[in-house]
């Protein structure tokens, strides 16, 4: 059993609590990370409940290391976990940060990571003195390149061919968010 010893602050929005995502959130985590609609421009996948216990370690690990922070994302009126959204290679000494979320479908486009985004990025920016928030996304994934534009973040260039997945070569696009951009929070 995970033991989880940091206790990061709940973020909240109008309409969402950002929580701690805690080991009895497993389940939920794997019901985003083995959706046929959600993994295929993520980067993990799981094919059992069980081999989710090496995100549920990633999590752990990030929060020890004090590397990262991932939330799971509350409606605040249904009490009903949508999705989760975090930042993970966390570096003080570069003042950087990269972030990223998931969705489960029946929550696509109704505004929840827009609303989502800029709690977190406003706690990267107070807590943490975060001047470059950084993104990467798989080439493809136009809903979510369009999202981080939405929310102030520059698409910067593709890196081309840049990682393998399922065999294959893929192209991320590189977004930021500086502290110095109109949108920067």
């Amino acid at each position: 059993m995970l033991k989880w010893q940091l206790m990061p602050p709940i973020l909240t929005t109008d309409r969402f609590t950002l929580q701690r995502i805690e080991p009895a959130d497993q389940p939920f985590i794997f019901e985003g990370l083995s959706h046929p609609q959600v993994i295929p421009y993520y980067g993990v996948r799981y094919d059992s409940l069980e081999a989710t216990k090496a995100q549920m370690d990633f999590y752990e690990t990030l929060e020890r290391e004090g590397t990262g922070q991932w939330w799971k994302i509350i409606s605040k009126q249904s009490q009903e976990a949508l999705g989760v959204i975090g930042y993970y290679y966390y570096q003080a000494k570069h003042k950087k940060a990269e972030v990223g979320f998931w969705l489960l479908p029946r929550f696509w486009k109704q505004g929840v990571v827009t609303e989502a985004m800029p709690a977190v990025i406003r706690y990267l920016r107070r807590e943490k003195d975060v001047h470059r928030v950084e993104a990467m996304v798989e080439e493809g994934n136009t809903a979510s390149h369009r999202l981080l534009e939405r929310v102030g973040f520059l698409h910067e260039g593709t890196m081309r061919d840049c990682e393998i997945k399922d065999s294959h070569f893929i192209s991320l696009r590189i977004y930021s968010l500086l502290s110095t951009d109109p949108k920067g929070l």
